[in-house]
């Protein structure tokens, strides 16, 4: 059974993101690890040796009610989503968030992420070396976004961004296992741009190699990387999108936070990224 961590803090971007988790989970037939992050106030305690362990039990009691206010509520968007049956746990962790998530994956053997994003915010704290930005480009799993307003829907294309690198064929085939369970078909682009070094041999025997499957390659010349994956989304009508992150100034090259300001419904798919 995978396992999926949620990490959550109970905004409305997380709540979002949580009916996704559910129904991912119900595709992939697995279950949820809820995780809640929060950091105590650093604080010296020689200035307040009377009541310093006092105020931080009190910054944990809270925590610990507020984690128990909500799973009443994440139990009642189960049920109005028919999705109770779905496998449940919770995890409270003081400390980072990236420490807390990276230990929870290690010690639950977690095989995805998913979480709530919240527009240009998140891409901005992508490339700022915010926890955002440090989870996403840090994780040995694939990790799901998925942007505040996003509903799941039925997944019916799948967009992935080819390098036709081995690692690319590799992350591939896992793409292909979970497009199948769906019934989706997977849409690959690859921009050839002045600079590629792929050639066209490469190209054919990867499409003979994928032949058999529901898996279709489109090759587009031009050095402009982000118009021509905006294009691809919208016209393919792309229902998530997966890439893989090999460096993180070619991802930054896709994403610039400046370029999406205008462009944010175009943008508003869920994105599955993945570490190389």
């Amino acid at each position: 059974m995978k396992k999926i961590l949620f990490p959550t803090d109970f905004s409305e971007v997380a709540t979002n993101a949580f009916v996704y988790a559910l129904e991912f989970a119900k595709i992939v037939q697995g279950e949820l690890i809820v995780l809640h992050s929060y950091d105590l106030i650093p604080m010296d305690n020689q200035f307040f040796p009377e009541n310093f362990t006092e105020l931080y039990d009190s910054i944990e009691l809270a925590n610990f009610d507020l984690f128990k206010e909500e799973i009443p509520k994440i139990r009642g968007i189960m049920e109005k989503h028919n999705l109770r049956h779905i496998k449940l746990t919770h995890r409270l962790m003081e400390g980072d968030l990236f420490v807390n998530i990276k230990k929870s994956i290690e010690e639950n053997k977690i095989d995805y992420v998913i979480m709530g994003t919240s527009g240009d915010a998140w891409w901005e704290a992508l490339f700022a070396g915010s926890n955002s930005g440090s989870v996403i480009l840090g994780l040995d799993v694939p990790m799901f976004c998925i942007p505040l307003g996003v509903k799941f829907k039925k997944i019916k294309t799948i967009g992935y961004i080819n390098h036709y690198r081995a690692k690319d064929k590799e992350v591939l085939y896992d793409v292909l296992d979970f497009a199948k369970r769906t019934k989706a078909i997977i849409k690959c682009l690859y921009v050839k741009t002045s600079n590629s070094d792929v050639d066209i041999e490469t190209i054919k025997k990867w499409e003979d190699e994928f032949s058999p499957e529901p898996v279709s390659f489109f090759v587009i010349q031009s050095d402009e990387i982000k118009h021509v994956m905006l294009d691809f989304i919208s016209n393919q009508e792309i229902g998530v999108l997966t890439m893989l992150t090999y460096k993180s100034s070619f991802f930054e090259g896709m994403f610039v936070p400046n370029y999406f300001k205008n462009k944010v419904t175009d943008t508003d798919i869920p994105i599955m990224v993945i570490h190389a």
